[in-house]
């Protein structure tokens, strides 16, 4: 038999003597220091484990060439009209589109950027063929010149007032005026102004009633502006629904118009109430309620160096340089898609790894302050743009997270011999930054 000893000689769970396995500080200051030292390296390779390594490098634009660029963009104009207000996109290709509105929405301000009324509809401004009579014809004067002293109460007076807001220089001023006093004349002859009461025809020269023009919001010469007499005269302190007109300039088409004014009101001198026609006019648009525009919207532009231009435009009037003004303050200006509801989650969490250049102008503010020494001034502003990739590597494939477009930007006051315009001139680059 097999002695016990030898038995034992072959335990490979022998214990440890008693005296080995007596606590002591010295050991139980070890094993703290030990088990702080596992806790730290074990937090050290979950936060590396975790942490988001990135590396940057520029390689060449993969955009593809039929591949369009979304500009979007929101901006206020505290002194440039929704009447005429226009944008323009250009670029090095030929392209020139003008007065974009499928993809701009226009809101009326203050001079303080506060929405005057919903938002402004001018509908397209129609294309004229008669600017005036084309015989020349000695004319009499047949239409009220009106100052400021004697503008409120002819308005208060007459159910339909209409005005011509003219300036003495302006060529398309100059082509109305013989057939605007012809027609003033007929409607006189027709509606005595003391006998009938029902419509009167004025005009205001803006050279010499320049606040008065200023109130009324005229930037374009000539422009014709229909004041109506209304019954909520008491509730609006007075105040009167107007209207441009946008017709026909010559004596025919324009007493045609003026008979359509009055069809309905009473004969009455005085009348409370106008109840005109109301169906709706291609001549006729709502006019402006207040001198600001907030501009907002969005324009699809080729990859190529081009320019969105902010300006007062219109094929039929004039426009004086000295009293455009186009100081503006952006909210958004900014390039590429617009984000889901998703990639808006992504960008906001991998924003820490990006420059923040993507919407440079936000919160600018471009201001020119009105008088001589500032007057025809253009603002232009130089965009060099960078379109940005941030992809993420999983089992050694790329997969695409993000996609924007990152600028610089210069801006510069320019004193010009014409009207003052705001342009965006950006430059799209051939190179991408990849992260």
């Amino acid at each position: 038999m097999i002695s016990s000893s030898k038995l034992k000689s072959v335990d490979f769970y022998r214990k440890i003597p008693r005296d080995l396995t007596e606590a002591s500080l010295s050991g139980a200051g070890l094993s703290i220091v030990a088990a702080l030292a596992m806790v730290f390296l074990f937090g050290m390779e979950l936060s590396s484990y975790l942490a988001v390594n990135t590396t940057t490098s520029v390689i060449v634009d993969r955009s593809s060439d039929g591949e369009f660029l979304r500009i979007d963009f929101n901006m206020s104009f505290p002194a440039l009209s929704c009447e005429f207000a226009s944008v323009d996109v250009s670029d090095v290709l030929g392209t020139n589109r003008l007065n974009i509105t499928k993809t701009v929405r226009k809101y009326s301000i203050d001079r303080n950027l506060v929405p005057t009324g919903s938002e402004f509809h001018p509908g397209p401004i129609p294309i004229l063929n008669k600017h005036g009579d084309d015989v020349e014809e000695d004319h009499v004067d047949g239409a009220f010149s009106l100052s400021s002293r004697n503008f409120d109460s002819f308005s208060h007076q007459y159910p339909v007032l209409v005005v011509n807001f003219y300036a003495p220089w302006c060529y398309w001023s100059n082509r109305l005026k013989p057939s605007w006093e012809k027609t003033a004349k007929i409607m006189r002859e027709r509606y005595d102004p003391e006998m009938d009461g029902r419509i009167l025809l004025g005009k205001v020269d803006c050279t010499e009633e320049v606040e008065l023009c200023r109130r009324n919001h005229i930037q374009g010469y000539p422009s014709i502006r229909v004041f109506r007499k209304g019954s909520d005269i008491k509730e609006n302190q007075g105040h009167h629904d107007h209207e441009s007109y946008y017709g026909e300039r010559d004596t025919e088409s324009l007493v045609a118009a003026m008979e359509t004014y009055v069809a309905n009101i009473p004969k009455e001198a005085h009348a409370l109430e106008d109840k005109s026609n109301k169906t709706v006019d291609p001549a006729k648009r709502p006019a402006p309620m207040a001198s600001g525009c907030r501009i907002e919207g969005f324009v699809r532009v080729k990859r190529v160096p081009g320019s969105v231009v902010i300006s007062a435009r219109s094929g039929s009037h004039s426009f004086d340089p000295s009293q455009i003004n186009v100081s503006h303050y952006v909210t958004q200006f900014s390039f590429g898609k617009r984000l889901s509801p998703r990639m808006l989650h992504e960008f906001i969490r991998l924003t820490p790894y990006l420059r923040g250049y993507h919407d440079r102008l936000a919160g600018q503010s471009y201001t020119v302050k009105h008088g001589e020494v500032n007057a025809n001034v253009t603002i232009e502003h130089y965009l060099q743009v960078v379109k940005t990739e941030l992809v993420t590597q999983r089992s050694s494939k790329e997969l695409k997270v993000l996609e924007e477009y990152e600028y610089t930007a210069h801006s510069s006051l320019v004193h010009s011999f014409y009207v003052p315009v705001v342009k965006f001139h950006f430059e799209p680059s051939p190179m991408q930054v990849h992260i």
